[in-house]
């Protein structure tokens, strides 16, 4: 995929026309468009069956028994590390640094070599800290579509891409899976948020903090699992590694840019018209597939 940057538009003037079948300004509702693409119709499995050259279903065979219990208590732990970056030290980052893009890539794919030379093993110290890197390359993408990183509510949102493009087994979305993910967030996201602003800092055991890391944190395990059974194939070792994890920070940093878009656009239209012209596309992408 293209670097998310080249994807990015401004938000339309009022000089510019509006199409009869939208409510949005044509720019913008192309931006939606590319939106819903990221959102709803690109994944991590995709991209990484594409790398190694095999399904992600015949990929679980290589990932040793009960392993899930402990990918997901090293989500849960990325993420405990990632709010605490999200309400600290994420705030003060004023401004990002030149190609902010290519280089969390390889910042990420450099902490990957590591997951895939060592293994499983390495699991509990690596993905903290891809975690981070990627954390600030979604802040960067924030940042560009006008988001304010010094509102501990954008942090938190930063923080809710994590789970986002990742459906728990149990999951019947009928409609939008992203639409779907961010209202069973939102409760959480929203207590966390206030508590934020009412003690103006950070507090992992403040019990709205946990029930967030650990809600962010199991939908993110599922999207660690697939980059850990990639990484588990013996061919791939320290340089698929690095490659993998590339694929795993561009994958959220195409999150990052749909959701980022969705809420500019929200702003601007309002949450009701920019949810019923993305669930428009959606359909329309959707009859377009099957056809």
């Amino acid at each position: 995929m293209s670097d998310t940057s080249s994807l990015h538009l401004p938000v339309a003037s009022s000089a510019m026309i509006q199409t009869d079948s939208s409510k949005l300004f044509p720019d913008d509702r192309r931006a939606l468009e590319q939106a819903v693409r990221a959102l709803e119709h690109t994944n991590l499995a995709t991209r990484l069956a594409t790398l190694v050259g095999r399904q992600l279903g015949s990929l679980s065979r290589f990932l040793p028994m009960g392993v899930s219990g402990l990918v997901n208590r090293a989500a849960e732990k990325a993420i405990g590390a990632a709010l605490s970056v999200a309400l600290g030290s994420l705030q003060k980052q004023k401004k990002p640094m030149r190609n902010s893009r290519l280089v969390h890539r390889a910042m990420a794919a450099a902490s990957g070599a590591a997951g895939g030379l060592f293994g499983l093993s390495s699991l509990a110290v690596e993905l903290p800290v891809s975690t981070v890197i990627i954390l600030r390359a979604i802040a960067d993408i924030a940042r560009d579509e006008g988001e304010d990183l010094t509102d501990p509510a954008v942090a938190l949102a930063c923080l809710e891409v994590f789970a986002l493009g990742a459906h728990e087994a149990g999951d019947d979305f009928t409609d939008s899976g992203y639409f779907a993910t961010r209202g069973l967030l939102a409760k959480t996201v929203s207590e966390a948020s206030r508590y934020a602003v009412q003690r103006g800092a950070a507090d992992g055991a403040a019990p709205a903090m946990i029930r967030l890391v650990s809600q962010i944190g199991a939908r993110f395990g599922i999207v660690v699992s697939e980059k850990l059974a990639a990484q588990a194939v013996p061919i791939v070792g320290a340089a698929g590694g690095a490659a993998v994890n590339y694929a795993f920070v561009e994958h959220f940093q195409s999150i990052a840019f749909g959701h980022f878009t969705v809420r500019r656009l929200e702003k601007v239209y309002g949450t009701d018209v920019v949810q019923a012209e993305y669930r428009k596309l959606h359909s329309e992408y959707m009859l377009t597939a099957a056809a």
